[in-house]
């Protein structure tokens, strides 16, 4: 097998090696078997098109028209022209694909399905990083920079993943790459005939020519040199990088709490995964329960509280961990007057639903799970420690159902002032338009109850508003002030906005994201699915705590103590859950969503025990934004390897022609070595000096670069060969060949040191020929652009008519 070929197979297997990382992304596998073929394909029409020889562009350009051929005929094959050639609608096929997997990319967690828009974005990811490692390890014969894109390619999955196994996808990107420089170092060396490594020098030189084992061996030295610093930043940059983690449902969180003495958790913002969640083709399930408590439909999860408005969003605080109590403590503000019993749920999530936070029932009194976890005591919430997740976890939770009348809630004494003073911040770019609102709205009310139940109720069903799941998300204060103004959205929107109109009027607010009751399943459990994701207001009140309120219609229930004259509702005695003892919600499913507002406000549409499906319309990621990002990675990739790859091209320019006989194309290839040779000294560090004669330069060349021997010599030939061209009176007999100018590189390559060659080959000084010639084409045009218009001018005056009459 030639060195090119080896390069290639090399090329293939480091690509694919690398393309493992994307695996746990997808639910299924085979899109990989199909990337591989193609891939392979693609690496084939190029190896098949270096054996003629052709240039370098019309290697790569082949290469990538079989790439858009056979993408056509895997996902466009019925809009192609005679099904292989991508025409208008076939190019419109495949953008449609790529926006839909712009959207599944942002509606799905992780795994998500092979959807057809997926599949393009993967299978065209590969091939894509595929023909830049080809045309950089094989094409262009520089194996190094071809570590960049394979960079790429794992930094997005590790970024995009959760971090399973990642260590295994790590070791085979970085053999596949390792592999790789190998392969090209060992055509190198062949190149320049075997490799001896035993012979050691002697005083008579001959030996001291063929390196002994040292010295034999530095090239592959190097190679791992230059591999261990790649792999450091490949292991680097993922952990650098803002994890894109699914937030409410999918990612990771940002618990950082280690061994028992405290530290803190700052998590991400899950409210655009949970727009998504609403938005799944498919209510997949996340988990399942048993509970005892008699009243089912009020069984909200709580995942965690977002108590910081800071003008742009709603998030978490920065809290301090602990570790999780046998029995967490009262909570804060509950009072001993109010009706509270205590029921217990058997809990288990699926091994699809990986989250760093434990979904509980609020307030949650005692827990019985497994695994690294951490306790959050203002938020009463569990954060995994050390990467534990939800993934599989069993537990068993006992929580405490507070019943308070609306007496109470009405004559709640004012809360502390910490407290108050912490949950009603508001941003200074709060709009006027929220506070004068909440004001208008809660008019005439006698206390802080009265104002909370107008605003759920305004919310709900008196104020005119729509649920609509496809309205931009936002949770900043212009997304407030939108809807207000529209009154369309959906969870997060009324949830968000009554928080902070609650805060206007000095109540206490903060927001709760988690999971409404669920669907209630034969056997007597209950299952929540993604579209089960939801945002409540939660507004405290001294003596009760934290009370939950429910704005958004359509979606969960609203609570008993916010409906006029409710009866009470009394939870069976704390037991054990089992299938006989489980309250068992009607299978049935919710008529809530078709229920009038009113009816439903007054208890007379029946229990919800879970929401119904939404419309899907979620944007998720923009394909512009998809686009934008891919445009600059491909800038931060390629703007950088420019000189490097001018430099490579120019000099495969200058040696590759051998057509032409004539004595002036002998000339041509004597002036295009020279130049070659100067440009190569210059990469090196030694700059061209135009006023010396060929002999003389080339006498520099040699006593600045620290050639002797063959080099040396090769560098004197064709300089002797430039003087014949220039002041001979034929260059009959000028002649300088490639090999003299691989020579007089191989010569400068060996003298120079590490950091020598590395600038020579990434920022080669030469490059700056290309700024010249285009700084000389500009002038050379506006040089043009004046005498035209000089011309003109003149014309001008010469077509004139006289202002004479006659």
């Amino acid at each position: 097998m030639s060195g090119r070929n080896r390069l290639a197979v090399c090329a293939f297997v480091a690509t694919m090696m690398a393309a493992g990382a994307l695996l746990p992304l997808v639910e299924t596998s085979r899109w990989a078997l199909q990337a591989a073929f193609l891939l392979a394909v693609q690496s084939g029409v190029g190896a098949l098109a270096r054996r003629f020889r052709p240039a370098r562009v019309l290697t790569v350009s082949l290469q990538v028209a079989v790439t858009l051929l056979a993408l056509t005929v895997v996902f466009a094959r019925e809009h192609a022209l005679f099904g292989v050639v991508p025409g208008p609608r076939a190019v419109q096929h495949l953008a449609g694909l790529l926006t839909a997997g712009a959207d599944d990319v942002g509606r799905y967690a992780i795994p998500a399905p092979a959807t057809d828009g997926i599949r393009l974005m993967l299978i065209g990811g590969v091939l894509l990083i595929g023909l830049a490692v080809d045309v950089l390890a094989v094409t262009f014969r520089a194996a190094a920079p071809a570590g960049l894109p394979l960079l790429a390619l794992y930094s997005v999955a590790a970024g995009l993943s959760d971090g399973g196994a990642g260590w295994l996808w790590f070791l085979l990107a970085a053999c596949g790459y390792l592999l790789l420089l190998l392969a090209e170092g060992r055509d190198r060396l062949s190149r320049w005939g075997r490799v001896f490594g035993g012979v050691s020098r002697t005083s008579n030189g001959l030996a001291g020519g063929l390196e002994g084992a040292g010295r034999a061996l530095a090239p592959v030295r190097t190679g791992r040199r230059i591999g261990a610093v790649a792999l450091g930043i490949a292991l680097a940059v993922p952990a650098a990088l803002p994890a894109l983690d699914g937030g409410l449902l999918g990612g990771t969180g940002g618990g950082s709490g280690k061994g028992s003495g405290g530290g803190t958790i700052s998590a991400v913002n899950p409210l655009v995964s949970l727009q998504n969640n609403l938005n799944q083709p498919e209510n997949r399930e996340v988990m399942t329960y048993r509970t005892n408590s008699a009243a089912p439909q009020d069984f909200y999860l709580r995942i965690l509280a977002l108590d910081q408005f800071t003008g742009g969003e709603w998030r978490p605080s920065t809290r301090t961990l602990k570790d999780v109590p046998d029995r967490l403590p009262q909570p804060a503000g509950l009072g001993e007057d109010v009706a509270v019993t205590e029921v217990r749920t058997n809990i288990s999530a699926s091994r699809s639903y990986q989250q760093t936070y434990l979904p509980l029932p609020y307030p949650a009194s005692e827990v019985d799970v497994l695994g690294r976890w951490r306790y959050e005591p203002e938020g009463r919430t569990l954060v995994g420690d050390g990467g534990q997740t939800t993934r599989g976890v069993r537990y068993e939770v006992s929580s405490l159902v507070v019943e308070p009348t609306a007496e109470q809630l009405a004559g709640a004494m004012a809360p502390r002032s910490e407290l108050a003073r912490e949950y009603t911040r508001v941003p200074s770019s709060l709009p006027d338009v929220v506070g004068e609102t909440a004001q208008r709205v809660t008019e005439g009310a006698a206390n802080d109850y009265e104002r909370a139940v107008k605003l759920q109720d305004w919310f709900a069903s008196e104020g005119g508003f729509r649920y609509d799941t496809t309205v931009t998300s936002g949770t900043g204060t212009a997304a407030i002030e939108r809807f207000l103004k529209d009154k369309e959205g959906f969870c997060v929107h009324f949830s968000f906005s009554m928080a902070a109109m609650a805060r206007t009027l000095g109540i206490p607010a903060r927001v709760a994201v988690g999971f409404t009751p669920g669907t209630a399943q034969a056997d007597g459990s209950v299952s929540v699915g993604l579209r089960d994701a939801h945002a409540w207001p939660e507004l405290y009140f001294e003596g009760v705590g934290w009370t939950r309120f429910e704005p958004t219609p359509s979606r969960g229930t609203t609570p008993a103590y916010t409906l006029p004259e409710a009866p009470s509702q009394n939870p069976s005695d704390p037991a054990l859950p089992t299938d006989g003892a489980s309250a068992a919600p009607t299978s049935e499913p919710s008529t809530s969503e078709s229920c009038p507002a009113q009816e439903r406000r007054q208890g007379e549409c029946g229990a919800s025990a879970a929401p119904g499906a939404v419309d899907s319309g979620d944007p998720g990621t923009p394909a512009g934004t998809v686009a934008l990002w891919v445009l600059g990675a491909l800038a931060v990739v390629v703007l950088p390897l420019l000189p490097m790859l001018w430099r490579v091209r120019a000099r495969a320019r200058r040696l590759g022609s051998s057509g032409g006989r004539t004595a002036g194309d002998a000339a041509d290839r004597v002036m295009a070595a020279w130049r070659e040779i100067t440009d190569t000294a210059w990469d090196h560090g030694i700059a061209p000096d135009e006023s010396q004669t060929p002999r003389r330069a080339a006498a520099r060349i040699v006593r600045l670069g620290g050639l002797d021997g063959g080099a040396a010599a090769a560098v004197h030939r064709v300089a002797g060969a430039v003087e014949r061209v220039l002041y001979a009176p034929g260059p009959d007999g000028a002649s300088a060949t490639a090999e003299d100018v691989r020579a007089v590189r191989a010569g400068l390559w060996a003298s120079a040191g590490r950091w020598g060659r590395i600038r020579a080959t990434l920022a080669p000084r030469s490059a700056v020929r290309v700024m010249w010639a285009v700084s000389e084409r500009r002038a050379e045009l506006g040089r043009r652009w004046s005498d035209r218009l000089g011309r003109d001018r003149w014309a001008a005056r010469l077509r004139r008519p006289s202002r004479q009459q006659g």
